[in-house]
């Protein structure tokens, strides 16, 4: 891991709405542009389980996370199942990430369509973390919110948020 720490001065809490980590982080991450906080790093989300991650996140914020902090934020490379397919592989050693529900919209407060509505700039899908191997897989606590731009759904980076219950 790198040892390089992040300068965050004491008391601060990384809370970005979901516009900000769409429209900002991740929209600035793609086109590989700078970010002004290195607050966000990046892991190999199928490389690593969701109880090793929480520790992984502590010890790069530098201090911007306490102990009760149960959100953690990091960029990630979807892995492809098959080389030459579309389809994602969200399996660790211990098991699998399971999408949930419907992909909800990201939503830009600042532009508008012709319309007047607000321009959808990213979505945002939802992941529960079986333990195992489908279909035996068992459901944890563990719940992660995906987002992807809209204007490039097939960008090689990601960005997700962890959430632990």
């Amino acid at each position: 891991m790198d040892q390089q720490e992040s300068c965050v001065p004491p008391g601060f809490r990384f809370h970005p709405t979901e516009e900000e980590l769409v429209g900002y982080y991740l929209a600035r991450k793609v086109a590989s542009q700078k970010i002004d906080l290195d607050i966000i790093q990046e892991v190999d989300l199928y490389r690593i389980e969701p109880w090793d991650l929480q520790e992984r996140c502590r010890q790069h914020a530098g201090g911007g996370h306490d102990e009760q902090t149960t959100e953690w934020y990091f960029f990630s490379y979807k892995d492809r199942k098959y080389p030459s397919g579309a389809r994602t592989n969200r399996a660790t050693a211990a098991g699998f990430w399971k999408a949930t529900g419907r992909d909800k919209p990201v939503l830009s407060s600042s532009t508008r369509t012709r319309c007047g509505t607000s321009r959808v700039i990213g979505m945002r899908k939802t992941l529960v973390f079986y333990k195992g191997r489908a279909p035996n897989g068992r459901k944890s606590d563990w719940i992660m919110h995906e987002y992807r731009l809209q204007s490039n759904e097939h960008a090689p980076a990601q960005a997700s948020k962890s959430l632990i219950n």
